[in-house]
């Protein structure tokens, strides 16, 4: 049994090296080892172009966001040292006028007085004063496109 394993393993090893270990296959395995670490390297080399050209593309990004930003400054400052932004500033926080001009004062009890925006003409005080329902009849029915009619 032992002397059959022999020669078997010797039959094996003779048949791999004549007809798998040939020079002309040695070749080709070198080959495709140098092709395989070629190809390996090209993509490790494609992978690191790829992140820093990502990097690259987020600072030109914030490059251009600072010198737009830098920009809107200026315009800013341009526009605070300018003579139209001055009177303004002094009209609003003075109160003072040009010659000639009028100030119109409303007391303080006045629809116009009391809010920061002008009120709509759409919304009148017999609206207000009516309940939610006769609201909402008005409005399905046409109640309210009659008072806007007068």
């Amino acid at each position: 049994m032992k002397n059959i394993n022999r020669t078997n393993l010797r039959r094996f090893y003779y048949h791999v090296r004549n007809h798998y270990f040939t020079t002309n296959n040695v070749v080709v395995l070198v080959g495709l080892i140098v092709a395989l670490s070629w190809v390996w390297g090209s993509v490790q080399a494609m992978q690191r172009n790829y992140t820093l050209q990502k990097e690259v593309d987020y600072k030109q990004r914030e490059l251009r966001l600072a010198k737009l930003e830098k920009q809107k400054l200026q315009y800013e400052q341009n526009y605070y040292n300018s003579d139209e932004y001055k009177e303004l500033a002094v009209r609003e926080k003075l109160g003072l006028v040009n010659p000639g001009e009028k100030v119109l004062i409303l007391p303080p009890n006045t629809v116009p007085a009391n809010d920061e925006e002008p009120s709509s003409s759409v919304t009148s005080a017999s609206t207000v004063s009516e309940s939610n329902f006769q609201q909402w009849v008005n409005f399905l029915f046409g109640g309210a496109y009659h008072s806007l009619q007068r």
